[in-house]
């Protein structure tokens, strides 16, 4: 698990940030090692998300604090995925650095 510099409440909150800019615009710039941690994150939200039960909405909303990006994840984005065992997510490495601080930038996005 990437911690990311952070304590436990910050990192959680982080991630929940990450997860919903990335579902909101279903593809995103951001570091390597932010990308590598996303992603287990949100492939476990579309496989609550596919089986399409009122509970799981609510566990979405739970989990993203953000009632209308849930709704995007169960209505639209999870749909798309209900016969795919897995792997929803895609990281392209860049293979160019930022220029402020040099770290590896990747795009992820759903398959």
């Amino acid at each position: 698990m990437r911690k990311f510099h952070r304590k436990k409440g910050p990192r959680r909150s982080f991630l929940k940030n990450l997860a919903n800019n990335l579902i909101v615009r279903e593809k995103i710039l951001t570091t390597e090692t932010r990308a590598k941690g996303i992603r287990p994150f949100v492939e476990r939200l579309v496989t609550i998300a596919k089986k399409q039960q009122l509970h799981n909405l609510r566990i979405l909303i739970s989990r993203l604090s953000n009632k209308d990006t849930a709704q995007k994840l169960f209505y639209t984005i999870a749909p798309k995925y209900k016969e795919r065992a897995g792997g929803y997510l895609r990281i392209i490495k860049q293979g160019k650095n930022r220029k402020r601080d040099g770290a590896k930038t990747a795009i992820i996005e759903f398959v």
